[in-house]
């Protein structure tokens, strides 16, 4: 590919090149190598048409009901021609998933998805488990299930790749060889290395050959250089609002687009222990939450870590004061703030009062002390600096 691209030509490249002419993005080394690599995927993949599975069924009969109807297979090699992915690692902040849509956008498929991983996972269980309850005979649900997903895209772009889950572990290896079977192209964004996925999991031995398939399929590209995009937009954002009214409402809604770089923000789901934790409001490693809806309902520490370990910050609105009377919110309230002190989120917010001042009466009281200055510390341009923690 020719890298001496102008701003006003088709890709990714000179859809970044432009944003940098027009003043919207500065120059940055690791950005631009990224989207070099970007640029000669897309070009791999214009009139690229992978041959559909054999055993499919007509179009006409809908995917999901392909899927259910579908049996067993052997596994196929991977077609010739079927260009390599890419894997795109690098710290929140970098880049990775606007540099991912400018690719996505102008991808000439017909075929194409750009979906958070975790909410591709859900879906994949919840077609794995209709297979199963429809096939009691133990059939292989995964052939249908790479059959229906390769009939839906032959690109797949997956925002923050991460595994957590030993439900997703366990079927990831082999759904992804049949997919690559099948000729669907993969890129992905993720804050954690291809060797490192799974870490310290149970099980992670049996997870190994899946890592394997990723580095041998796509091509890793580290961002490990150049400005922190992320950083940059929290320093001297305003983190605690009081009172939460009317004006700090828009002060979170300012928030949300300054620290998203404009984004349009989506419901995302996160799979915890088998369990959907619908969000409402997410964009760029940014999730916007209701005080009601984190510490209002029965979650717990295992809802809060999902959420820590899949945003780098969270914008809560409408903290109210705490007290005896709203025990079981206050002691959720506080799980939630350890989670995300534990893992250096940043949290910016509305209340109803300075963190000292929200549980002043009770014999809880003194046990909230901790929490207040826990709060407190993550206002400061010390904690605004540091790196997230997965």
């Amino acid at each position: 590919m020719d890298t001496n691209v102008t701003s006003n030509g088709p890709g990714p490249l000179p859809a970044y090149r432009a944003m940098i002419a027009r003043g919207e993005l500065a120059s940055d080394p690791s950005q631009e190598n990224a989207a070099k690599r970007l640029q000669t995927l897309w070009e791999s993949l214009r009139g690229y048409t992978p041959a559909p599975p054999a055993a499919a069924a007509p179009a006409s009969s809908g995917l999901f009901s392909r899927f259910l109807r579908r049996g067993p297979e052997k596994p196929a090699a991977a077609p010739s021609g079927a260009p390599k992915g890419l894997y795109l690692v690098g710290e929140v902040g970098r880049g990775k998933s606007m540099l991912m849509d400018l690719f996505f956008a102008g991808a000439d498929l017909p075929r194409k998805q750009r979906i958070h991983f975790h909410r591709f996972m859900q879906t994949c269980h919840a077609r794995v488990f209709a297979w199963k309850k429809a096939n009691p005979g133990g059939s292989d649900p995964i052939p249908p299930l790479a059959d229906s997903i390769a009939a839906e895209s032959t690109l797949l772009c997956f925002d923050e790749f991460q595994v957590n889950d030993i439900a997703d572990a366990m079927i990831l290896g082999r759904l992804f060889q049949a997919l690559f079977a099948r000729g669907v192209v993969v890129v992905a964004t993720s804050n954690v290395e291809p060797g490192d996925l799974f870490k310290g999991q149970p099980g992670r031995d049996a997870f190994l050959p899946f890592i394997a398939l990723i580095q041998e399929r796509l091509d890793v590209v580290v961002m490990d250089a150049g400005r922190d995009f992320r950083r940059e937009r929290m320093r001297g954002l305003r983190t605690w609002h009081v009172p939460a009214d009317e004006m700090s409402r828009r002060a979170l809604d300012e928030a949300f687009s300054t620290l998203t770089g404009g984004a349009a923000a989506k419901p995302q789901t996160l799979t915890v222990m088998g369990r959907a934790l619908h969000l409402p409001v997410a964009a760029e490693g940014v999730v916007r939450c209701d005080f009601s809806e984190l510490c209002g309902t029965a979650l717990g520490a295992g809802d809060y870590l999902a959420v820590a370990t899949t945003f780098h910050t969270v914008i809560l609105d409408g903290i109210p004061r705490l007290s005896p009377d709203n025990y079981d919110v206050a002691r959720r309230f506080i799980v939630l703030i350890d989670t995300l002190y534990d893992h250096r989120v940043k949290l910016v917010a509305s209340a109803d009062a300075v963190p000292d001042q929200l549980y002043r009466r009770g014999e809880n009281a003194k046990m909230f002390e901790r929490t207040a200055s826990r709060l407190d510390e993550m206002q400061s341009e010390d904690w605004l600096e540091q790196q997230h923690l997965l």
